[in-house]
């Protein structure tokens, strides 16, 4: 136990995706606010607070053994108490609980306004209980208009919802910023919304993130003056479907006119906008995106297959010829703009001929990144009664052939970008294994989308650099600056 004189430290440790990266710089704010000491290392923390990820079966086993390695510090570091929050916490709660005992306590959300109070119950030898999983769809009104102002529990919108006493950090003006920096990148995610309304046949997500929410403009900008007063250059926006953006606020056009007041902020040189849904994408959404200065070219587009008859059975909408001309589209108004999706394959009744259609619009499009994953069963989706499930061997076999397809593709795209100007955005200066300068291009999303490396010196981590390229290494752009340092 922390003495008197000692405060209590504690580490967060985040799985999944930038989602839940802001999650866990909402949780360490409250907890900084409410005088815990933040550490890196869970080694140095009397508390491990894991931010689980309950996505997809890997992101699973991942989760788990971040806790179970969180648990053997118990034994030769500081640590005292493992926590598991996040969305595999959310989902599965009290059999989580059951089936990983070295975790001292599964909490969900409902417990993050409170989670000082909780940690510190731990460390006195209390144990909360565990979380009871329920359908968060189900706690928020049917009515998107009729959700604003309601009192249940969002990661990630915590402006509203800070206790009276605790003094958090705030602009001069506009709603409370609940959030602490947990590393020094130069860009970070900020959320926009939370839930999802749609119902994908093979999605969980909207069982344990709940119905689509937005967060109102003010707090997204507070959000951001925020960010950018602590070094962020570049924002990027996040939420499950960034398309139903304000159609609880009563404006589907509210994403329009947030981005130019967005790339006004002091310090913010560049925003960017993840997780579109193809069948929600305007054409005065594309404007926006491919006109306002400060709003890089880059669309994070959720296809998810080709195949019309088998999108349909998804419980989704498209073909491969309407997403050929949405991709048309993004490209007459931004001929060099990034472009990149994630693919289903093996999804139950998939047909040589589904594939063929995949194959062929992969091909057509000339996609910048295509993430391509299998299918498997999740607990409590539509998909998991379907008939025609494909042999598991058959169904890595499938991805092997469209991931190899896809990755020849992503080159051959890289490829023709040499020649291009872009605008690289430094997150490292080099080490010892390879010296070049290491950043993003406009067209590249942050950890998943390929890097640019400089071919020059003397920048630092945030500059923002105009630079020709010159080659590419698979995916990664090598360029050379059009100025000096």
């Amino acid at each position: 136990m922390p003495n008197a004189t000692q405060p209590r430290s504690v580490a967060v440790v985040t799985l999944g995706c930038a989602r839940n990266e802001v999650d866990s710089e909402e949780l360490a704010g409250r907890l900084s606010a409410e005088g815990w000491q933040l550490v890196e290392d869970a080694a140095d923390a009397d508390v491990a607070v894991v931010n689980t990820c309950g996505f997809v079966e890997q992101a699973k086993k991942d989760s788990i053994d971040a806790l179970l390695e969180a648990n053997d510090l118990k034994e030769t570091g500081r640590t005292q108490a493992v926590v598991a929050v996040g969305c595999l916490a959310e989902r599965y709660g009290e059999q989580l609980a059951e089936q990983l005992p070295e975790a001292d306590a599964v909490l969900g959300f409902d417990s993050y306004s409170d989670m000082s109070g909780h940690l510190t119950s731990i460390l006195q030898g209390g144990r909360p209980a565990s979380h009871t999983p329920s359908d968060r769809r189900t706690l928020l009104p049917l009515s998107p208009v009729e959700r604003q102002g309601s009192d249940v529990s969002v990661p990630g919108h915590a402006q509203t919802s800070a206790p009276a006493d605790v003094s958090v950090e705030s602009p001069l003006a506009g709603p409370r910023v609940i959030r602490a920096r947990l590393d020094g990148r130069p860009w970070a995610p900020l959320k926009i919304a939370s839930g999802c309304d749609r119902r994908c046949a093979f999605c969980a997500i909207p069982m344990f993130r709940g119905a689509f929410v937005s967060r109102r403009p003010t707090d997204v900008l507070a959000e951001a003056r925020w960010l950018g007063e602590r070094g962020v250059r570049e924002v990027f926006l996040v939420s499950e479907n960034s398309t139903s953006y304000g159609k609880d606020l009563g404006d589907l056009r509210l994403l329009d006119t947030m981005l130019p007041e967005l790339v006004a902020v002091e310090g913010i040189e560049r925003v960017r906008v993840s997780y579109l849904q193809p069948a929600e994408i305007r054409p005065d959404l594309l404007d926006a995106m491919t006109s306002i200065e400060g709003v890089v070219p880059y669309f994070d587009i959720s296809f998810q297959h080709a195949s019309g008859p088998l999108l349909r059975r998804m419980r989704r909408f498209g073909d491969r010829g309407s997403f050929v001309s949405l991709v048309e589209d993004i490209r007459r108004r931004s001929p060099e703009a990034g472009i990149r999706s994630n693919v289903i394959v093996g999804f139950p009744g998939e047909t040589e001929h589904d594939l063929v259609e995949l194959e062929s619009f992969l091909i057509e499009a000339r996609l910048d990144v295509v993430g391509v994953f299998g299918y498997s069963d999740e607990d409590g989706t539509e998909a998991e009664g379907h008939d025609g499930k494909i042999d598991p061997d058959e169904v890595q076999e499938r991805v092997a052939r469209i991931r190899t397809l896809a990755d020849d593709l992503n080159e051959q795209r890289a490829q023709e970008r040499i020649g291009q100007t872009v605008q690289v955005l430094v997150e490292s200066t080099g080490d010892e294994d390879d010296a070049r300068p290491v950043g993003r291009a406009g067209q590249q999303g942050p950890d998943v989308d390929g890097v640019t490396y400089l071919e020059a010196d003397g920048y630092a981590v945030g500059d923002l650099v105009l630079a020709t390229v010159t080659d590419t290494e698979g995916v990664d752009l090598v360029a050379s600056p059009i100025e000096d340092p």
